[in-house]
Parts: C-alpha cells; structure tokens; sequence
C-alpha cells in the first residue's frame, strides 16, 4: 500500500512541486519549481506573436485618442490554453503539483457578465476554455495600466473623500488614472447598461485566479490595494470610495483576502483535461510588483533599489506614512505589514547622459571620476530631472555649492559625476523615509538592473543608506515569487521561513564615516527640493 496524507489524494513521499502563473503586459508565462524551488518547468506565449488574429502591439491596443489602452480579455484565456499545451510538452507533470499561484499586471480590471459564474463552473474538459467562455464578459477589452483616460474620475474621487493626501492615507495612493476605482468609474459612466449586466469585477489577478478555481476568486489585500478603493488599516473596502466611483460596487467586487489565502482546490477542469491532482491547492493571485517583492525573498528591514532605465524602489514597512509620492500596499507575504512602490524616471538615461558628456561614454571612465571624488562632493548637491520626474513632479537640472547657491556648472568633471550619483541616491533616501522606512543596524540594501554592475555606484549606494549592499539574480521575480507563495500558502507560517532561498552577494559595506557624511546632506537635499517645488513656476530653465 502507499502511504498517503491524511484527507490527501497525493502520496506521502511524491515528489511536490508548485505552480506559479504571471498574466504580464505582453505576454503569459509559467513556472514550475520543486520543493527545493528549482525551476523545473517554464513556458510562456506572447500576446502579439503567438495571438496575431488579436492584433494587439506590446499586448495591448491603443484608441484612437491616445489615452485608451485596453486589451482583449478572451486573448488571455486563449493565452492560458495555449500555454498549458506548452507545459505538457515542455515534461511538466501536473499531477505533482501540489499548490498554484499567480500575479497579474496591476491595475486592469475585467468584468464577468451576469450568469458568468455559471458558466465558469460549467466548463467541459474536452474543450478550450477560450471557446466555452467567449462570452462570459460585460466589458470585452480590459481596461489596463498604461490607460490614462480618466482624469475626470481622479479628480472627483479625490473631492469626495477630502483631497489626495486624505485618499493616500485611506488606500495608500493619491488617486492616479490608472487605477481600478477610477476606472470603474468611468465604466459606469459612460456604459450604464454594461455596468448593470456585471455579475463580478476581477482584478487581472484574481481572474486569472478564477480560471484555475472554477468560480470567482477574491481580490487580493496586496494588488487591492493599488485600486484606490481599500482601507489599508481595516482591509476592507473604503464606503466612500465606493460611493464615489459606483453603485453597488462592494456586491460586484467582493471580500478581499489575504494574498496566501488558500481558496480552495483546483477545478474539476483541471484535473480531468491536464491530470492535476484533485487536492492540488490554490492560493489566491496577487499583483505584479507584490509578487516580485516574493521572488526576491525580500525581508523586514529590506529595501530593494533597482537601478534600470526607471530607477524603483521597493520597500517592506512595518507602520507606513502614504504620500503624495509613491505607493503604499498590503504586504504580499505579511499581511500585518506593507509594502512601498517609488519609481523615478530619471534612472540609467540620465546616468548614461553624463557619462557622455563627462566620461567620453566610457562606463570605465565614469567610475574612475566618481571614485576620485570623496564622499560629500565637496558640499556640491546635483538635481538632474532632464525629463519630468514621477517623484517629484519636476523638471531640470539643479546645481547647488556648498552655500546651497545655484550655479551653472561645477568646477571639473568628477564632481559633476558623483553630483549626479550621490543626488540619485540620496533622492531615493529621502522619499523611502517619507514613506515611514527607517534605516537601522538590519537594514539590506539589494541591488538590481543594469547599473548594479557597477560597483563605483553601489559603493554610494551603501555609504548613502548606511547599509551594505547586496546584488541578486531576479529574472521572472514575479513568476518565481508565484511559485513561492503557492509553497508559503500550503505550508504556511512565515515565509521567510518556508522560503529559505537566497541568491544574495555582498559586494559594498558602507565607510565608517557615512552617516555622518550623507545624514546632513540628506536634510539638504530635501530643503532644496522643497524649495524647488515651491517655486517651480518660476525657477531657472537648465
């Protein structure tokens, strides 16, 4: 006989494995990891290619007025299909998937039709899902991120509840356009009749989600959180938030749950058309950048600092202070904690901007200047913001002396090298600590995108945060981290604790003298872009 787990359909000693899905911009993609969380299996179908007759470009269609971007919600029940068929033949066994999980792009929204739930439960093994629920959705093109059309909805949401700073301190972000609430909004604004035919609003998230379940999954706290519509002290829906997009909202969207909710078995669909075991776990779908912060084991004290062509910051919070700037969440992994979002767009353009101009392009050569320089740069501060800036909302290039004079260029090239660096960064300090990070004797600094190679750079990034610096691997943070949290939703507990993988390198320590150094500097640099943002209507042109 085989020994078998109490209640459990999957034998004691079979291999586990877990499943991790990501429902991205542009394309579908899965992973599946043992139970030491090596990748065993990945596959992935890309909306523009594999999908042509959708017509899509970058996975998603752009209106005529520029600002409305949707995509069709059917082409990611197509994608799913396709990609399970890829799976299979990439060996996956689905029998020895034990637990699955998700993310999906934040922000987009999808709308079941009424009767919809119905059908989900109804779906018959020998065919595509796409083919059985072509006509399960109210709304047929999904409203996504990149949408920028509802400005109108912002701004009357931010009235309602007392202004932005009163809605960032109820959900965690003033009201931006891209957001599900607004979004909502604006559905049922300008298409009554559809709105009233919705039987249930998903999240990209949790309808991904739902397709593995066979019925409506819930809105996660972490990705709920970036609709502009939970209270992230009572992680529930915010009345007046709802009150001030649509009616009857709280009954089409559902309770939300913590994101290692376990919601249940997968479908009998599931199990009949792909072998998966009738027990295998699902965990409830969350958004993309909480899943990231779960691929890259991020931990309390943590801040991840990726320095690409936008430079984003990650955050774990234990007690947050929202902004104006930046976004606050419900922790992914935690959900007594949070989770902070910045993002700059002045990231490695603006970097490889001066290195032109200074360093005759040379990576090489723009290291030797920053490391010529000692820490401080003479009292020199730089604010380069050569296109306008997310956080804050400015544009220019600000050069200060050590007066706090403004001046129209600094006195050599290694100063105009590390003015740069060192303002980057100490920007970045400077709004984690809005948000209520505080660096501590704990504190890991974990870098990633292009410029973490450059370790003239880190080495500023320790001395400015006080703490050392660490690089990691994070290729498919966000698929990975839906693998993990399919492990952490089963077995549950801490999830440090169940996930116990670390690709991390040590590669800066801070110098002794770096708190003293930067903590001035700090309290600087934000009197000067406080000053800037007062008068920006009138400050000097570059």
């Amino acid at each position: 006989m085989t020994d078998v787990e109490p209640g459990s359909n999957m034998a004691a000693h079979e291999p586990k494995n877990y499943l991790g899905f990501d429902f991205s911009t542009q394309q579908v993609k899965a992973i599946v990891v043992n139970e030491g969380l090596e990748v065993l299996q990945e596959a992935l179908v890309q909306f523009d290619n594999d999908l042509p007759e959708y017509r899509t470009h970058g996975g998603v269609h752009v209106r005529g007025d520029g600002v409305t971007v949707t995509a069709p919600t059917i082409m990611w029940v197509k994608a799913l299909d396709m990609l399970m068929d890829k799976l299979r033949v990439a060996g996956a066994d689905f029998s020895t998937v034990a637990a699955i999980s998700g993310t999906g792009q934040q922000h987009g929204s999808v709308y079941w039709r009424t009767g919809a739930s119905k059908t989900l439960l109804e779906v018959q093994p020998d065919r595509f899902l796409h083919e059985q629920l072509a006509m399960a959705f109210s709304i047929t093109d999904s409203p996504v991120w990149m949408d920028s059309s509802t400005s109108t909805q912002c701004q009357a949401l931010e009235e309602v509840v007392g202004g932005p700073q009163k809605l960032a301190n109820i959900t965690g972000s003033r009201a931006y356009e891209r957001f599900t609430g607004s979004q909502i909004a604006k559905i049922y604004k300008t298409r009554k009749e559809a709105y009233s035919n919705t039987e249930r609003i998903s999240l990209v998230s949790s309808f991904a989600c739902s397709l593995f379940l066979g019925s409506y999954a819930p809105i996660d706290f972490a990705d709920g959180s970036g609709m502009n519509l939970l209270d992230l002290n009572t992680k529930t829906w915010s009345q007046a938030c709802l009150d001030a997009c649509a009616p009857g909202l709280a009954e089409k969207l559902g309770k939300p749950v913590p994101a290692s909710e376990k919601l249940g078995s997968v479908s009998s669909y599931f199990v009949e058309r792909y072998s998966f075991n009738p027990d295998c776990a699902v965990i409830a779908f969350t958004g993309d950048n909480p899943a990231s912060l779960a691929g890259m084991c991020v931990g309390s004290g943590d801040v991840v600092v990726s320095l690409g062509t936008s430079d984003t910051l990650f955050l774990w919070l234990d007690i947050p202070t929202p902004q104006l700037e930046g976004h606050v969440l419900v922790n992914p992994v935690d959900s007594t904690a949070y989770m902070a979002l910045l993002c700059f767009k002045n990231g490695s353009l603006t970097r490889e901007k001066i290195r032109d101009e200074c360093a005759d392009g040379s990576w090489d050569i723009f290291s030797q200047l920053l490391d010529m320089t000692p820490r401080g740069n003479f009292g020199n501060i730089g604010i380069y913001y050569y296109m306008r800036e997310i956080t804050p909302n400015l544009e220019g290039v600000f050069r200060y002396n050590k007066a706090d004079d403004l001046v129209s260029r600094f006195t050599s090239r290694e100063v105009e090298v590390r003015a740069l660096v060192e303002g980057q960064l100490i920007a970045k300090r400077v709004y984690a600590e809005k948000l209520g990070f505080n660096i501590g004797s704990g504190t890991r600094v974990l870098a990633t995108g292009g410029a973490s190679n450059n370790n003239s750079v880190l080495q500023v990034l320790a001395d400015v945060f006080n703490s050392p610096v660490y690089t990691m691997a994070v290729a498919n943070s966000a698929c990975l981290g839906s693998a993990y949290r399919a492990k952490h939703g089963l077995v549950g507990g801490k999830f440090q604790e169940v996930i116990k993988k670390r690709d991390f390198k040590l590669v800066c320590k801070p110098n002794s003298d770096a708190d003293k150094v930067y903590t001035p500097l700090v309290e600087r640099y934000l009197h000067l872009e406080s000053s800037l943002l007062a008068t920006k209507n009138n400050i000097p042109s570059i």
